[in-house]
């Protein structure tokens, strides 16, 4: 169950730092993006696959953000949330925790975050989407880049997005001998370690082992006795790759992947709201009493069921590439994912257990994207393609309120005192099902050069999604287990093995259209009108009645962009800009009855966003690289009521409208030793709203945030140790924050305190 459905189920109870400039890409132009994730190159050199084509990233007509090996490495980028703070207008809310992001991009998020959910901004590893959060892996190890795009991606990519794209691209084996091994420690007790070895096997096989782990004590200190701290860390991941490229016209990559993810879970912060104290006077009903959090530091707790979140996951992934003649390319990219993930979450945060979860799910799914590309030296180019994906889930949910209250006073914990409660108390309300979702598109891309300075672009995709919903049941427990009755289907009661089911179909148009044009300069200034969906959804906060398990309407955003991309002073400074409005409709949100407590998935009607980019990186002198972003939003729903609430002229969630960054990396000494380099980058952030009602309580003020890192690389290159801090000021902000005072309290997650550590690192 996400925050949302705590509150709705408890009402019933009672900057960004950027960084565009560093990244690499296989291929012809490997060499050269190489250099540019490792020492002061021009941007004109870097290279992306943004448009699933090797281009510069200063000619790629959209607005897109690469992240290199080298920027990963040296901002610590190690948790896909912590991409937040590299890129403009892009957040991240850990509700379900770090290694579980929601990401919102420019303004574009939800509000649902049940396991079943597809976000409006799409994660791809090595181009294989992955959706659900079952299959959501670690991937942040032996990259090559990241790519952010943003905009709605309605032409090229897998799924369709109203928000963007995130591209995580792995290093490809090669034939050469290599490994590098990285080593960490830091205060919390934490251990890290990093590597890869690659090595050729034969004229046509080449093959690249890499690995992550990292282990850290939880830094949310539990005053309860014998309970855990939270917000651990306990991970690692391993990915195989092999190459084989028979011939100088084919070449294909084998991916294997598994991640575990099994630390104590993260830590609740559960702030009384009112005078009643967290349980909102319950417990005084039943000769007890609430919890008020006395004595307490900020970052401390007393939690009595925190446990050990634990996630799986399994992939397999196979490109291939056939040049079937000089200007003409066969790409074909199949996958087979499988995980598992199971959340407790204490979300009270207390000794006492006003309202805890535990939240179950396991999903597999099998994709294939096939296209046809083009590289003809005339002024037209195509990517033709087809793309099919389904996908499997099984969910079950479970949320105890006051599941420590004995109701009749008979000296038992159990389903009678549920039902003596009239099922306000000592009840859990449980729900499970499986969801099937299919997608299949057929898209094309295509450019027409009408000059050497001016290319008009366009793109179309028709996509039929499908989806359905079976075995659904949800019952009512008592705190012992055992079932009392069965709400949804309902018909009877007392049949417990009675299930529902739901399905939707939905035929869907999306495009682009662009005209970019190069200056005299040789700068770049492109205009583009797109058109992204988001699929239909199923409810999977359905508790009470049949009629809650209803199906939202796709999401959708008609975006306008105009934007530039420019360098100047012979390519020591690179200023990229792009201005965007949005028409947003039919964003998805749980609303309920106040009067019913039904609760159902909706639509918002209307919305709008405008806002804007900025990147500036400046090479003053060759050992020191300058970077300032900055990133502007202003979001408004134009339409919509939540729970009988009019929405009328809020903002959206995760939409601050100012965000700004600056920072530096400086090659202070070089001798004929080694050299010896300094960086610092530091970030702002205004203020946020957490929900769709604007709650002030649960806003997060604007904050700042800066971080460094010195680093000491022997003459060699072969070694290199480092000093490396994070949240230098120990900033207190929230990543995540609720209102559930209908049970006394507002539900916070903390982003991590300071950091620091040393790490070593040896290539070989």
């Amino acid at each position: 169950m996400n925050g949302l459905g705590y509150k709705l189920l408890g009402g019933v109870c009672a900057f960004a730092f950027a960084q565009p400039a560093l990244a690499q890409d296989s291929g012809p132009d490997q060499a050269a993006a190489e250099r540019s994730a490792s020492g002061p190159v021009s941007t004109s050199d870097i290279v992306v696959t943004a448009l699933r084509r090797s281009e510069r990233l200063q000619d790629v007509p959209v607005s897109v953000t690469a992240l290199g090996s080298a920027a990963l490495s040296q901002q610590r980028l190690q948790q896909v949330s912590d991409l937040a703070g590299s890129v403009p207008n892009l957040q991240a809310s850990t509700v379900a925790g770090d290694g579980l992001p929601i990401f919102s991009l420019r303004g574009v998020s939800m509000s649902d975050f049940s396991f079943n959910q597809q976000g409006p901004v799409a994660t791809y590893f090595d181009e294989v989407y992955k959706g659900s959060f079952p299959l959501l892996g670690l991937g942040m190890f032996d990259l090559e880049r990241v790519e952010v795009l943003r905009g709605p991606q309605g032409t090229l990519y897998g799924k369709n997005t109203t928000g963007g794209a995130i591209n995580f691209i792995s290093k490809r084996p090669g034939h050469d001998s290599e490994a590098y091994l990285k080593l960490g420690y830091g205060n919390y007790n934490r251990y890290d370690a990093d590597g890869a070895v690659q090595a050729g096997l034969g004229d046509t096989l080449a093959a690249r082992i890499a690995f992550t782990f990292s282990r850290a004590d939880g830094w949310f200190k539990n005053l309860m006795p014998g309970r855990p701290d939270g917000s651990a860390v306990r991970q690692y991941g391993v990915r195989a790759s092999l190459l084989f490229e028979p011939n100088d016209k084919l070449d294909f990559i084998l991916r294997l992947t598994t991640s575990l993810q099994n630390p104590i879970e993260y830590g609740v912060l559960g702030e009384p709201v009112g005078s009643l104290g967290i349980g909102n006077g319950v417990y005084e009903m039943f000769g007890a009493s609430s919890y008020f959090r006395t004595g307490l530091g900020r970052r401390e707790m007393e939690a009595d069921n925190i446990g050990r979140h634990r996630h799986r996951t399994y992939g397999a992934s196979l490109t291939g590439n056939w040049h079937v003649a000089d200007a003409l390319t066969v790409t074909s990219v199949t996958s087979y994912d499988y995980g598992r993930l199971r959340v407790i979450d204490e979300a009270d945060g207390t000794p006492l257990r006003v309202l805890e979860a535990d939240l179950k799910g396991r999903g597999k799914q099998l994709s294939q994207d096939l296209r046809l590309s083009s590289d003809f030296d005339g002024p037209f180019n195509f990517i033709f393609g087809a793309y099919y994906n389904i996908e499997k889930l099984w969910n079950e949910t479970s949320a105890g309120f006051y599941s420590d209250i004995d109701v009749n006073g008979d000296g038992a914990l159990t389903w009678e005192d549920c039902v003596d409660s009239g099922f306000a108390v000592s009840c859990i309300y449980r729900n499970n099902y499986k969801q099937v979702r299919k997608s299949a598109a057929v898209y094309t891309d295509m450019n027409y050069k009408l000059s050497d300075r001016l290319i008009l672009r366009g793109g179309i995709r028709y996509t039929q999604d499908r989806g359905k919903v079976v075995g659904y049941r949800a019952q009512i427990e008592g705190p012992d287990g055992v079932p009392i009755v069965n709400t949804i289907p309902g018909d009877d009661p007392f049949d417990f093995d009675a299930s529902t089911s739901a399905r939707f179909k939905k035929g869907t148009v999306t495009g682009k259209v662009g005209v970019d044009f190069k200056t005299a300069d040789n700068d770049l200034i492109y205009a583009s009108f797109s058109r992204g969906y988001r699929a239909n959804a199923f409810n999977a906060q359905a508790y009470f009645s049949p009629a809650e398990l209803n199906v939202a309407e796709p999401e959708t955003v008609n975006a306008y962009e105009l934007g530039f991309k420019s360098q100047f002073l012979d390519r020591a400074v690179t200023f990229n800009g792009a201005a965007f409005y949005y028409d947003y409709r039919d964003q998805q949100a749980i609303s309920v009855n106040s009067v019913t407590h039904i609760q159902t998935l909706i639509n918002i009607p209307k919305s709008r966003i405008l806002g804007a980019e900025f990147e500036l990186t400046v090479h003053p002198v060759q050992a020191l690289r300058i970077n300032v972003g900055v990133g502007i939003l202003d979001t408004k729903i134009k339409e919509g009521s939540l729970n009988g609430t009019s929405l009328r002229g809020n903002q959206l969630p995760n939409a601050p409208k100012l965000s700004a960054s600056a920072g530096f990396d400086w090659d202070i000494v070089e001798t004929g030793g080694g050299k010896l380099s300094w960086g610092v980058n530091g970030s702002f952030t205004s203020k946020q709203y957490f929900d769709l009602f604007n709650t002030e309580r649960t806003a997060q003020k604007g904050y700042a945030l800066v971080n460094s890192q010195l680093s000491y690389r022997f003459a060699d290159d072969r070694y290199g140790v480092s000093l490396w801090g994070k949240n230098i000021f120990n900033k207190y902000y929230a990543r995540y924050s609720l209102d559930l005072s209908g049970n006394g309290f507002d539900y916070t997650h903390l982003a991590d305190p300071r950091t620091y550590g040393i790490s070593f690192d040896a290539k070989f």
